[in-house]
């Protein structure tokens, strides 16, 4: 499936290219970005952001992936990252994954994009569940989840390894059934 645009009410999300690697590594470098996420490394360097562009790319080829830059209408401004990893097409199953510069934090952009992404999942992919990890000390992130509809399965404890430090990880949850009982609507 090729994606061209999708538009929300105050966004456009499109799928990323190797042109957007500066704007990738400018938002990514901050501590605060990589604090929480497990595929970014700090500092984010230009090869770091090439060697994820490139990755993502490759995903989106084989069909296993989708990786959307989040832009801001009229004169663009990239804010971030909505992304379906390990699309599993037999299970009908995909991961998400997102995160958003520091300076559109708390805007209401991210259940935004991440809406627009699973309508596109649900009604145009054929995926029928979507899960997303977060760090237990990450609840806002969570929060976002929640307020599309998520299902808290459980916690992973020292999931994963972040700066040397093991961390629990929440997992949640969404199924199509579950998104158009609740409401869930492409615009």
């Amino acid at each position: 499936m090729r994606i061209q645009e999708i538009a929300t009410e105050r966004l456009i999300l499109r799928p990323i290219n190797l042109a957007d690697r500066a704007r990738i590594m400018a938002a990514a470098d901050r501590r605060e970005i990589a604090d929480t996420m497990i595929s970014i490394p700090h500092p984010f360097l230009d090869q770091d952001a090439e060697r994820y562009v490139r990755v993502r790319l490759g995903q989106m080829r084989r069909g296993h992936g989708m990786s959307l830059g989040i832009w801001t209408h009229g004169e663009p401004a990239f804010l971030g990252l909505v992304e379906m990893r390990a699309i599993n097409h037999e299970h009908a199953l995909a991961e998400l994954s997102y995160w958003l510069a520091l300076a559109a934090w708390g805007r209401g952009y991210m259940g935004e994009a991440i809406g627009a992404t699973l309508c596109l999942a649900f009604r145009d992919m054929g995926i029928n569940r979507v899960h997303a990890y977060h760090m237990l000390r990450n609840p806002a992130s969570g929060r976002v989840l929640a307020r599309l509809g998520f299902r808290e399965e459980g916690v992973l404890r020292q999931r994963v390894r972040k700066w040397g430090v093991f961390e629990d990880v929440v997992l949640q949850a969404l199924l199509k059934e579950d998104w158009l009982e609740g409401g869930g609507t492409c615009q």
